[in-house]
């Protein structure tokens, strides 16, 4: 072969390399990685990578003009609250058109709707922002009935309605989250009826508000801003009928799982912290603005602040996290809310982009989380192998060594727990099984234990009060062999010519 020509040969290649490594990049143009015990970010594979983006530009639909939320199916079919254009765009599960809904004149003519929920049954409940009412359409499309406004003594004729979320239980009792609303969810029966407010947050106790109440005059405490519970910015429901929310202008528990009565069941009383703090300054805060669960109990939110999807496991331990702000492709601009498919894959709503971002889930994601849900359910001998697999791909996931050590420490084998639990920062997980390792070593050597014990206390009782005895007596007669301090004879001399 002629050197020119493999010189040729040589430049191509190295072009082509270039294009599929520009690709891959493109693909994943943010940093994957988890938190450690420390709250450190560490790098890791990444869970979910870039796939596809939905503009309705190439679909009958035309191009979506702010969109605000999504909603799938179990079925895969993509309902989406196209605020900018007043209407829900459906989708099948291939991302093509099927129809437009709430977009004809008629009293199901909607006004910039922000949420949309769909029961098993097709039936069809948008929460018509603009108008301020909850529209419900017939499977097929068509209005079929409208709540406003719900009547009560304890929502007042001044309260402002503004509903933007919406899900129902088992009951089709609705949950609506209405903007500005810091009471909680508004609770309504399947007529529409106002049955309550649910699950609301509560203001942490203070010293220096208290002692400014305490020092403020009349006139003064009149003038100091009531201070409000922070408001729901989303929500989803389980299979088990506990309701997801998310909150903005909190520092701690942002996510909460509350059960049918209101009770945080996720927290349980501790400060939790989600999310990347500071993340996108010195002086901000996650703002938690979407969030979805699977039939696992796997938690995925989206952070406003830092346009950030982040996944937790049903106990909040932290699993992953992928997106940032950018124009490429995988990052976000600003991010309204989120969905995740039957089959793992999580969709994004990109509002500055008029896009819906899919983000497609990796092997290792897959891995993690049939590890994690084993390990949540107990189930910690059939968890012990996949996470060994974990930690083969990903040596840095610390959550894979406490979930090891927990095996471990279940299979009474507490030395190498230790060394797990060490290994995973897990100070209280490693003070349990040490407790156990000790009582082990107790047991295994209690013999020499005993005989040591009794051979001291041999030692102590008869030798000891012996030997005492003796050194008394050695110190006494060496005092009785010291001689006197002699006189000496230049002071003699002197006093006697003294006299």
């Amino acid at each position: 072969m002629k050197p020119l020509k493999k010189v040729r040969i040589l430049v191509l290649m190295t072009f082509i390399m270039s294009l599929l490594a520009s690709t891959a990049h493109a693909a994943t143009p943010y940093e994957s990685y988890t938190i450690n015990s420390q709250g450190n970010d560490i790098r890791s594979i990444a869970g979910f990578v870039y796939d596809s983006s939905i503009t309705g530009l190439d679909l009958e639909s035309g191009a979506f003009v702010r969109p605000e939320s999504l909603f799938i199916t179990s079925d895969g079919m993509i309902y989406i609250a196209d605020a900018g254009n007043n209407r829900i765009v459906q989708l099948d599960k291939q991302h093509r058109f099927v129809r437009l809904i709430g977009d004809a004149d008629g009293k199901g003519k909607l006004s910039e709707p922000k949420g949309v929920y769909v029961k098993e049954d097709g039936t069809i409940y948008v929460a018509d922002t603009k108008n301020g009412r909850i529209v419900i359409f017939n499977a097929d499309g068509t209005f079929q009935q409208e709540f406003l406004k719900p009547e009560s003594p304890l929502i007042g004729a001044t309260f402002s309605y503004s509903p933007s979320k919406i899900i129902l239980d088992k009951r089709d009792y609705m949950y609506v989250v209405s903007d500005g609303n810091t009471q909680g969810l508004i609770q309504l029966d399947p007529t529409g009826q106002f049955k309550g407010f649910y699950g609301a947050n509560h203001v942490g106790f203070s010293w220096s508000r208290l002692f400014i109440r305490l020092i403020a005059t009349e006139s003064q405490q009149q003038k100091i801003a009531t201070v409000r519970p922070a408001e729901f910015s989303n929500l989803d429901i389980d299979k088990e009928g506990f309701m997801y929310t998310t909150t903005i202008g909190e520092d701690f528990n942002q996510i909460k799982r509350l059960s049918p009565v209101g009770v945080d069941t996720l927290n349980m009383g501790f400060q939790r912290q989600y999310g990347d703090f500071y993340s996108a300054g010195p002086f901000s805060m996650p703002s938690f603005i979407g969030v979805s669960v699977d039939q696992n109990g796997i938690i995925t939110a989206l952070d406003l602040q830092a346009s950030k999807v982040f996944q937790y496991d049903k106990l909040g331990n932290f699993l992953f996290a992928f997106g940032g702000v950018g124009e490429q492709r995988g990052m976000f601009t600003t991010p309204a809310d989120l969905a995740q498919s039957a089959d793992g894959n999580i969709y994004v709503v990109d509002r500055g982009r008029n896009s819906i971002e899919v983000f497609r889930k990796t092997p290792f994601a897959t891995l993690v989380q049939e590890a994690s849900t084993l390990y949540v359910d107990g189930r910690y001998e059939e968890a012990q192998a996949m996470w060994q697999e974990v930690i083969r791909q990903n040596s840095n996931y610390e959550m894979a060594y406490q979930a090891i050590g927990k095996a471990l420490y279940k299979e009474e084998k507490y030395k190498e727990a230790m060394e797990y639990f060490k290994l995973a920062s897990a100070r209280g997980d490693y003070s349990m099984a040490f407790k156990e390792y000790r009582k082990e070593l107790v047991k295994e050597n209690f013999a020499v234990i005993a005989i040591s014990v009794i051979v001291l206390f041999i030692l102590l009782r008869i030798y000891i009060p012996k030997l005492s005895r003796w050194l008394a007596r050695k110190v006494k007669e060496k005092s009785q062999l010291k001689p006197s301090v002699p006189v000496k004879k230049s002071v003699l001399v002197k006093e006697s010519e003294t006299v």
